[in-house]
């Protein structure tokens, strides 16, 4: 992987370091020391944005095999194998991370995460247990509300979920876990009102808004909220109320809200279709 732009600063630095002859030979090294630091940082950096993972994986090997003192190679293995899906591999890679003696409380978080995306509840819990409470993130919180929430302790998951919010400026996506939480346990109004203040934050984000639709459906109201919504995402939702509708016994309404979806997609909406003929068969 070519990277010009760091070759020329790298070149324009070594230029100017020779252009003053009053510099020692510490300062000179020194200062190439730190520019060699800040381009593996840049890469490193673009490793786990920019980078496919398929691609990443195998760089940060490579300088754990070279570096293996150096804790960020570490974390860039995880967090690449957390990217590329490969959860049971980020698991062991961020439990060497936490074992390192540069580690901190982040990684234990991290870690966390990666247990949670294993479904390993139990192990999650007993990781972000051993965490200092001093170490209050917005992400500590998101997983101890989950962890909450998979034990069925719902004054934890509230109080969590509460300080994750406070602790954001971006909490649409603990709003909508809180508002599922809510709607699991069936207190469909307090569901709708995270749904809805969900998307005030994001839109966009539809997952919210056809979760809006089921709690709203819970109560038998099956009328589209009134939000932003795109032609087709209004099919969608129309749908995902038919379906609420025919699956608590209303028939007739799932069946017109069907018919109603299918005329408002703005292609041809094959899974409306399928169900309105089955109802209709």
């Amino acid at each position: 992987m070519r990277h010009p732009v760091f070759l020329a600063l790298l070149l324009g630095g070594t230029i100017s370091l020779s252009a003053c002859g009053q510099m020692g030979r510490t300062d000179v090294s020194r200062a190439v020391s730190n520019a060699a630091e800040a381009e593996a940082d840049s890469i490193r950096q673009i490793m786990l944005t920019v980078a496919e993972p398929r691609e990443a994986v195998p760089y940060f090997q490579r300088q754990i095999e070279m570096e293996p003192e150096d804790i960020d190679n570490h974390r860039g293995l995880a967090r690449s194998l957390v990217r590329g899906g490969r959860q049971s591999e980020a698991v062991l890679a961020w439990r060497k991370t936490v074992d390192h003696p540069g580690s901190g409380p982040a990684d234990r978080v991290e870690l966390a995460d990666a247990l949670i995306r294993t479904s390993d509840w139990a192990a999650a819990k007993v990781v972000l247990d051993s965490i200092p409470p001093t170490h209050e993130t917005f992400e500590r919180y998101r997983l101890e509300a989950m962890v909450a929430d998979s034990n069925r302790d719902w004054p934890k998951a509230d109080s969590f979920y509460e300080t994750a919010v406070g602790l954001t400026t971006k909490p649409a996506g603990v709003l909508n876990n809180w508002g599922y939480s809510k709607l699991t346990r069936g207190d469909n109004q307090a569901a709708e009102r995270l749904f809805t203040e969900a998307i005030t934050y994001d839109s966009g984000m539809f997952t919210a808004k056809n979760n809006l639709v089921l709690a709203r459906a819970g109560r038998r109201v099956y009328a589209l909220p009134l939000i932003k919504m795109s032609q087709e995402e209004r099919a969608q939702l129309l749908h995902t109320a038919a379906l609420a509708a025919v699956k608590q016994g209303d028939v007739d309404v799932g069946r017109n809200l069907l018919d109603d979806a299918i005329n408002t997609h703005p292609r041809h909406f094959e899974a409306a279709v399928r169900a309105l003929e089955a109802l209709n068969g």
